[in-house]
Protein backbone atom coordinates (compact mmCIF):
# COMPACT_ATOMS: atom_id res chain seq x y z
CA UNK A 1 0.00 0.00 0.00
CA UNK A 2 2.91 2.21 1.05
CA UNK A 3 4.96 1.53 -1.90
CA UNK A 4 2.17 1.86 -5.18
CA UNK A 5 0.12 4.75 -2.93
CA UNK A 6 -2.94 2.70 -3.08
CA UNK A 7 -5.83 1.74 -0.33
CA UNK A 8 -5.88 -1.51 1.23
CA UNK A 9 -9.13 -2.12 -0.87
CA UNK A 10 -7.61 -2.34 -4.34
CA UNK A 11 -4.52 -4.26 -2.73
CA UNK A 12 -7.53 -7.12 -1.86
CA UNK A 13 -8.80 -6.90 -5.51
CA UNK A 14 -5.70 -6.73 -6.87
CA UNK A 15 -5.16 -10.46 -5.21
CA UNK A 16 -8.54 -11.74 -5.57
CA UNK A 17 -8.37 -11.12 -9.12
CA UNK A 18 -4.57 -12.41 -9.09
CA UNK A 19 -6.12 -15.67 -6.91
CA UNK A 20 -8.67 -15.80 -9.59
CA UNK A 21 -6.32 -16.33 -12.50
CA UNK A 22 -4.42 -18.75 -10.34
CA UNK A 23 -1.22 -17.15 -9.82
CA UNK A 24 -1.69 -16.48 -6.13
CA UNK A 25 -2.81 -19.04 -3.06
CA UNK A 26 -3.96 -17.44 0.03
CA UNK A 27 -3.09 -19.17 3.25
CA UNK A 28 -5.42 -18.35 6.11
CA UNK A 29 -3.58 -16.75 8.16
CA UNK A 30 -0.77 -16.64 6.96
CA UNK A 31 -0.79 -14.62 3.84
CA UNK A 32 -1.06 -14.37 -0.06
CA UNK A 33 2.04 -16.34 -1.92
CA UNK A 34 2.96 -16.64 -5.48
CA UNK A 35 1.69 -19.80 -6.55
CA UNK A 36 4.37 -22.68 -6.89
CA UNK A 37 2.57 -23.75 -9.97
CA UNK A 38 -0.47 -21.81 -11.45
CA UNK A 39 -3.37 -23.81 -11.38
CA UNK A 40 -3.93 -23.70 -15.26
CA UNK A 41 -2.36 -22.00 -17.86
CA UNK A 42 -5.83 -19.89 -19.58
CA UNK A 43 -6.76 -18.50 -22.79
CA UNK A 44 -7.21 -15.08 -23.44
CA UNK A 45 -7.48 -13.02 -26.44
CA UNK A 46 -5.63 -9.16 -25.58
CA UNK A 47 -7.07 -6.26 -27.32
CA UNK A 48 -3.66 -5.78 -28.60
CA UNK A 49 -3.77 -9.24 -30.21
CA UNK A 50 -6.34 -8.57 -32.51
CA UNK A 51 -4.08 -5.28 -33.78
CA UNK A 52 -2.81 -6.99 -37.54
CA UNK A 53 -4.83 -8.49 -40.14
CA UNK A 54 -3.42 -11.92 -39.14
CA UNK A 55 -4.68 -11.76 -35.85
CA UNK A 56 -8.07 -11.03 -36.94
CA UNK A 57 -7.99 -13.83 -39.51
CA UNK A 58 -6.80 -16.37 -37.00
CA UNK A 59 -9.86 -15.18 -34.76
CA UNK A 60 -12.40 -16.01 -37.97
CA UNK A 61 -10.83 -19.63 -38.10
CA UNK A 62 -11.43 -20.28 -34.31
CA UNK A 63 -14.71 -18.49 -34.62
CA UNK A 64 -15.83 -21.01 -37.76
CA UNK A 65 -14.79 -23.96 -35.78
CA UNK A 66 -16.97 -22.77 -33.17
CA UNK A 67 -20.02 -21.02 -34.72
CA UNK A 68 -20.59 -23.59 -37.61
CA UNK A 69 -21.43 -25.84 -34.84
CA UNK A 70 -23.50 -23.23 -33.07
CA UNK A 71 -25.70 -22.80 -36.26
CA UNK A 72 -26.47 -26.42 -36.67
CA UNK A 73 -27.34 -26.58 -33.27
CA UNK A 74 -29.29 -23.75 -33.32
CA UNK A 75 -30.90 -25.42 -36.61
CA UNK A 76 -31.88 -28.71 -34.40
CA UNK A 77 -32.91 -26.89 -31.28
CA UNK A 78 -34.15 -23.18 -30.83
CA UNK A 79 -37.22 -22.78 -29.51
CA UNK A 80 -39.81 -20.52 -30.89
CA UNK A 81 -38.56 -17.14 -28.46
CA UNK A 82 -35.20 -17.96 -29.58
CA UNK A 83 -36.00 -17.94 -33.42
CA UNK A 84 -37.71 -14.84 -32.28
CA UNK A 85 -34.53 -13.49 -30.55
CA UNK A 86 -32.51 -14.47 -33.93
CA UNK A 87 -35.19 -12.38 -35.77
CA UNK A 88 -34.94 -9.28 -33.74
CA UNK A 89 -31.35 -9.14 -33.91
CA UNK A 90 -31.46 -9.90 -37.35
CA UNK A 91 -33.86 -6.55 -37.76
CA UNK A 92 -31.97 -4.49 -35.42
CA UNK A 93 -28.49 -4.74 -38.26
CA UNK A 94 -30.95 -3.88 -40.43
CA UNK A 95 -32.16 -0.55 -38.51
CA UNK A 96 -28.75 0.46 -38.05
CA UNK A 97 -27.57 0.67 -41.29
CA UNK A 98 -30.18 2.99 -42.16
CA UNK A 99 -29.08 4.80 -39.54
CA UNK A 100 -25.47 4.83 -41.46
CA UNK A 101 -24.04 3.16 -38.78
CA UNK A 102 -21.59 0.45 -38.70
CA UNK A 103 -23.53 -2.29 -36.96
CA UNK A 104 -20.97 -3.64 -34.54
CA UNK A 105 -22.93 -4.44 -31.21
CA UNK A 106 -26.06 -5.36 -33.47
CA UNK A 107 -23.95 -7.81 -35.32
CA UNK A 108 -22.26 -8.96 -31.97
CA UNK A 109 -26.01 -9.45 -30.77
CA UNK A 110 -27.22 -11.64 -33.91
CA UNK A 111 -24.31 -13.96 -33.19
CA UNK A 112 -25.06 -14.17 -29.59
CA UNK A 113 -28.72 -14.94 -30.38
CA UNK A 114 -27.34 -18.03 -32.45
CA UNK A 115 -25.01 -19.30 -29.68
CA UNK A 116 -28.35 -19.27 -27.29
CA UNK A 117 -30.33 -20.69 -29.49
CA UNK A 118 -27.68 -23.78 -29.21
CA UNK A 119 -29.39 -24.63 -25.46
CA UNK A 120 -25.70 -24.92 -24.76
CA UNK A 121 -24.39 -22.16 -21.99
CA UNK A 122 -20.81 -22.53 -22.98
CA UNK A 123 -21.57 -21.51 -26.72
CA UNK A 124 -22.73 -17.80 -25.59
CA UNK A 125 -20.02 -17.72 -22.71
CA UNK A 126 -17.31 -18.13 -25.27
CA UNK A 127 -18.75 -16.05 -27.33
CA UNK A 128 -19.16 -13.12 -24.41
CA UNK A 129 -15.48 -14.26 -23.81
CA UNK A 130 -13.96 -13.08 -27.47
CA UNK A 131 -16.45 -10.19 -27.34
CA UNK A 132 -16.54 -7.04 -29.58
CA UNK A 133 -13.42 -9.16 -31.19
CA UNK A 134 -15.28 -11.33 -33.07
CA UNK A 135 -16.52 -8.29 -35.44
CA UNK A 136 -13.90 -8.04 -37.29
CA UNK A 137 -14.85 -3.95 -38.82
CA UNK A 138 -14.65 -2.80 -35.06
CA UNK A 139 -10.41 -4.23 -35.13
CA UNK A 140 -8.80 -3.93 -38.31
CA UNK A 141 -8.66 -0.42 -40.28
CA UNK A 142 -9.82 -1.03 -43.87
CA UNK A 143 -9.71 0.99 -46.45
CA UNK A 144 -12.37 3.31 -47.39
CA UNK A 145 -15.62 1.48 -49.04
CA UNK A 146 -19.57 2.09 -49.32
CA UNK A 147 -20.23 0.80 -45.56
CA UNK A 148 -23.46 0.85 -46.34
CA UNK A 149 -23.22 -1.71 -49.34
CA UNK A 150 -20.68 -3.58 -47.28
CA UNK A 151 -23.16 -4.07 -44.60
CA UNK A 152 -26.00 -5.26 -46.65
CA UNK A 153 -23.53 -7.70 -48.73
CA UNK A 154 -23.31 -9.45 -44.99
CA UNK A 155 -26.79 -9.27 -44.33
CA UNK A 156 -27.65 -11.18 -46.92
CA UNK A 157 -25.65 -13.95 -45.25
CA UNK A 158 -27.05 -13.51 -42.10
CA UNK A 159 -30.33 -13.64 -43.89
CA UNK A 160 -29.07 -17.26 -45.52
CA UNK A 161 -28.13 -18.49 -41.87
CA UNK A 162 -31.68 -17.42 -40.29
CA UNK A 163 -33.97 -19.26 -43.31
CA UNK A 164 -31.53 -22.32 -42.42
CA UNK A 165 -31.73 -22.26 -38.78
CA UNK A 166 -36.29 -21.46 -39.41
CA UNK A 167 -35.94 -24.63 -41.79
CA UNK A 168 -34.52 -26.26 -38.95
CA UNK A 169 -31.85 -28.00 -41.48
CA UNK A 170 -28.73 -28.65 -39.23
CA UNK A 171 -26.58 -29.02 -42.72
CA UNK A 172 -27.80 -25.73 -44.04
CA UNK A 173 -27.09 -23.77 -41.28
CA UNK A 174 -23.80 -24.90 -40.74
CA UNK A 175 -22.99 -24.49 -44.70
CA UNK A 176 -24.54 -20.83 -44.15
CA UNK A 177 -22.72 -19.69 -41.07
CA UNK A 178 -19.49 -21.55 -42.22
CA UNK A 179 -20.56 -19.23 -45.70
CA UNK A 180 -20.77 -16.26 -43.88
CA UNK A 181 -17.63 -16.84 -41.76
CA UNK A 182 -15.13 -17.58 -45.03
CA UNK A 183 -16.84 -14.63 -46.89
CA UNK A 184 -15.83 -12.14 -43.71
CA UNK A 185 -12.30 -13.44 -44.00
CA UNK A 186 -12.38 -13.07 -47.71
CA UNK A 187 -13.32 -9.31 -47.29
CA UNK A 188 -10.77 -8.65 -44.70
CA UNK A 189 -8.43 -9.28 -46.92
CA UNK A 190 -9.32 -7.49 -49.75
CA UNK A 191 -10.32 -4.69 -47.83
CA UNK A 192 -7.16 -4.59 -45.32
CA UNK A 193 -4.37 -2.33 -46.36
CA UNK A 194 -2.03 -4.98 -44.99
CA UNK A 195 -1.67 -8.61 -45.85
CA UNK A 196 -2.07 -11.91 -43.76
Amino acid sequence: MDAMGVSRTVIREAVAALRAEGLVATRQGIGSFVAEQPAQALFRIESGQTASLADVLHIMELRMAVETEAAGLAAERATKTQRRAIHAALDAIDAAIERDEPAITEDFAFHAAITDATGNPQFRRFLDFLGRFIIPRNSVRVRTVNLRTYLMNFQEEHRAIVAAIDAGSVEQAQAAMRAHLVSSSQRYRTLAPERA
